[in-house]
Parts: C-alpha cells; structure tokens; sequence
C-alpha cells in the first residue's frame, strides 16, 4: 500500500500567498484556454465538469466559457473567494465551493469529467483523493491529473518561468519555489502508478512533458 505524509496537513494556500499565486497565474491564461478546449472536446454538450483544486479559477472560468457547467472545490478559503470574483469579472458562473480533495463534497456518479491540474503534489491524502475523483464520474466519464514530475530538470524548470512573461523579482521568487518546494514535493512516474493502481485507476494512460505528466482514466 502506497504511504505518504505531508507536513501541511490539510492546509492551501490562503492570504497573500494565495493573491500572488493569483497574479502570477493568470500569465499563462493562454494554457487554461487550450486545456479547457482540449477538455470541452471530450465531454458532451452541456457536460458537466469537476476542477478539483482550482486556485484562482481560471481554468473552470475557461470551460464556462466554451457552455461547460463546471464546478471546483479547494480547500483554500481565500482561493475561493477570489475564484468567484474572477469568474463574476469574466461574467460566467461556475460553483466554487470550499472543500477537502480527499472528502469531495461532490455527490457519487454526478459529474462526466474531473480535472487536477498543478495541485495534486500538495494533496495530503493523494491516494484517497484519486478515489474520490473517480467516485464522483458517471460511468464513461473520465478523470485527468496533470502536474510536474519529481525528475524535472531546473534547467527546464527556469525555461518555463523565463516565458511566462513575469518581473526579474518575480522570476526569481517563483524559480525559488519551484527548486526548494514544489519539485520536492512532486512524485515519481512509478509512484504515480503505484497511487493510481490503489486507488483503483484501471487501465492509467501516463504521458509525459518537458515539465510532468498527465494521467487520465475512464470509469
């Protein structure tokens, strides 16, 4: 059985910290657009989608705007509440509801399609959260985790901070974080399938990028 423990138990982002990440996000809106193109290409219409961990919300806002009904849940109080005034500024509604990945408030068989995306490193009960993701998809819906791999290069880490368009100061902050926290906190590939495989993901699909990966299953 696959074990892990996190020193945040249970903790987001919340404050300034939470602000930040929010400015710093919308740099790559550009990616939410293709992700959530990518996305609306595969559910039905009027499909029903689940973000879990959403941060500032853009990727959900992206969907609402292609006619996807998206929800998110994150357990950041402060992301919600900025969440919800970007997708009001944007002029769209989506459902931001705080929550625990692990515990989705989320009812069983309700929504075609679960997206994590940049977040799952973080998750305190990784394994349990992948159950829940697949608990909540109608048969034939699918789950996506996206994020970075622990094997990244910083190399390639600073190549991607260096095109998103941020101040040296930021630049700086953000290669900082990526180096001393987030690739730390990141999996394997082979730990991936091993968290996959207990949760009960059959038949994973794992493909890789210069950055991660991104796993996805069909309930």
């Amino acid at each position: 059985m696959y074990t892990t423990a996190k020193a945040y138990r249970g903790m987001g982002m919340e404050g300034g910290i939470a602000r930040w990440y929010d400015r710093t996000t919308r740099k790559s809106i550009d990616d939410f657009r293709a992700l959530a193109a990518r996305i609306a290409a595969i559910v039905p219409a009027c499909g029903k989608v689940l973000e879990v961990a959403p941060g500032p919300g853009f990727l959900s806002i992206e969907l609402a705007k292609l006619g996807i009904k998206a929800r998110a849940v994150d357990i950041s109080q402060t992301f919600v509440e900025i969440a919800r005034q970007n997708a009001a500024d944007a002029g769209v509604t989506v459902e931001f509801v705080r929550g625990n990945a692990a515990n989705l408030p989320v009812e069983s068989a309700s929504v075609d399609f679960v997206v994590c995306r940049a977040a799952f490193k973080n998750f305190t009960e990784p394994v349990k959260s992948m159950r829940e993701m697949l608990r909540v998809l109608m048969p034939g819906g699918r789950a996506l985790l996206i994020d970075m791999r622990r094997d990244v290069s910083m190399e390639d880490i600073k190549h991607y901070v260096h095109n998103m368009g941020l101040s040296w100061c930021t630049r700086v902050f953000t290669n900082f974080t990526f180096k001393h926290m987030l690739i730390k906190r990141a999996y394997s590939l082979d730990e991936i399938r091993k968290m996959a495989d207990e949760a009960g993901w059959k038949d994973v699909r794992i493909e890789t990028n210069p950055l991660g990966f991104e796993a996805s299953v069909m309930k």
